[in-house]
């Protein structure tokens, strides 16, 4: 069972083995080719695509940085827009809060800052005139006199609360133009239990 073989056919067989051993050393030969090809001619396409690639991101960046900007200009002034309505909202809002606790605090009875501060120059005025008072009054009398401001500030402070100040101060220039008069002297009692 065994075929002999043609000799013609085994040298074509060798013929075809020497015709691939050569192309396969032929293509071999053409990769190593290719291969240093590739690394001469590749640090050249190398730098190629790295500058064409910075040119490109240049591009794309001053692009993005366009648009960006054109982006944060609208979201300024849409900002701004809203900040210029909260604003108002909030100073309509104030004003309503301020509106109805200054209701409120006069319901009460709490003097305003005006009333406040016009008391506080009536007192002042007082004062002043209190002072210049006793100093007339001061060489006259040896004894120094006690302030007449104190006991009339309580009750006008008590008043300022639900009345008008001026009735108050009038009841205090009166009393400090008044002349105060001076009190007898008290005679002691009669050792007896009878008065005389």
């Amino acid at each position: 069972m065994t075929k002999k073989l043609n000799p013609q056919a085994v040298e074509d067989d060798s013929q075809l083995a020497d015709a691939v051993r050569t192309s396969a050393h032929q293509i071999w030969q053409a990769g190593l080719g290719a291969f240093a090809k590739a690394q001469e001619e590749g640090s050249r396409v190398f730098s190629k695509l790295v500058q064409e690639g910075n040119d490109l991101q240049k591009r794309t960046r001053s692009m993005a940085e366009d648009k960006a900007g054109g982006v944060a200009e609208g979201a300024a002034s849409v900002a701004e827009l809203v900040a210029r309505q909260a604003s108002g909202s909030w100073d309509k809002m104030e004003q309503v809060f301020e509106d109805r606790v200054t209701r409120a605090l006069a319901g009460m009875g709490v003097p305003t800052r005006a009333e406040v501060e016009a008391l506080a120059v009536r007192v002042e005025e007082l004062s002043k005139l209190v002072a210049q008072l006793s100093a007339q009054a001061a060489p006259a009398r040896p004894v120094a006199a006690k302030p007449a401001a104190k006991p009339a500030a309580k009750p006008a402070a008590k008043r300022a609360a639900g009345a008008p100040a001026k009735p108050a101060a009038k009841a205090v220039a009166k009393a400090a133009a008044a002349p105060r008069k001076r009190a007898a002297a008290k005679t002691p009692a009669p050792k007896g239990g009878q008065g005389g």
